[in-house]
């Protein structure tokens, strides 16, 4: 029920208001029935802006961080997620991701649109990166179509860092349901996972036009956060003078 208060009352009326985000594409999705929708992942306004285009509810696998991230924004996204009953994720080891692809599962098995970022997480610089399996496993074990969706803009609006996003029009594009049947009793091969997993990211990139980068966004995050907490470190120390000041 506080889905679709949210949607038409307190949430959504301002997200189309400030931001004016165009469909593209609706015809893609089913009126009805088990589907997923995997789309790039660039900004906080993702999970916010596509429920404010589509009809039918939609559920997304949401990473634990959103519903812990510090602030007034981040209490604000924690409380839109919790109310509108999506899934939080901790991607902290092997068990906790086997419970969200549970839970994913539970959603299409009731009928319902499951929302999936490839990705894993936002991507740092506005690039596509290499998507990670877990869509595959789900769409393969559930027999559903995935509808590839591209955020279009959502990078440029509120980028990391940014606090407070800015008020500019977004588009958002469905592309053509992808059927994954032919590799049906197949969904426990590593290639066949990593085939299904590229041929959606592929569709994404078709319909985002983003440029490509074959890594994962997660490690690049590692990566430079190592390399600022090696700066810090190695950064020299500042000299004070009889009074105080630095030197």
């Amino acid at each position: 029920m506080f889905y679709y208060v949210l949607k038409y009352v307190l949430l959504g009326p301002l997200l189309r208001l400030l931001f004016r985000p165009r469909a593209e594409g609706l015809e893609h999705l089913p009126v009805k029935g088990a589907a997923i929708v995997a789309g790039n992942h660039m900004s906080f306004a993702d999970p916010l802006l596509m429920p404010a285009v589509l009809k039918r509810r939609i559920t997304f696998l949401a990473k634990a961080e959103y519903f812990t991230t510090p602030g007034p924004m981040g209490r604000l996204i924690a409380l839109v997620l919790c109310g509108a009953g999506q899934i939080s994720v901790d991607r902290s080891g092997r068990a906790a991701a086997q419970a969200a692809i549970r839970e994913g599962l539970g959603v299409l098995m009731k009928g319902g649109l499951l929302a999936i970022y490839p990705e894993g997480t936002r991507s740092p610089d506005g690039r596509l990166y290499k998507g990670k399996v877990g869509v595959a496993v789900i769409a393969l074990d559930a027999h559903v179509p995935v509808i590839p969706c591209a955020m279009v803009g959502t990078f440029q609006i509120w980028p990391p860092g940014r606090v407070l996003p800015r008020w500019r029009p977004i588009v958002i594009r469905f592309g053509e349901p992808l059927d994954f049947s032919r590799y049906a009793g197949m969904e426990h091969q590593k290639a066949v996972l990593r085939a299904v997993t590229d041929e959606i990211t592929y569709a994404i990139l078709r319909l985002s036009g983003q440029e490509y980068v074959d890594r994962y966004a997660a490690d690049v995050k590692a990566g430079q956060a190592q390399g600022r907490r090696r700066r810090s470190s190695t950064a020299p120390a500042l000299r004070s003078g009889p009074n105080g000041r630095p030197l």
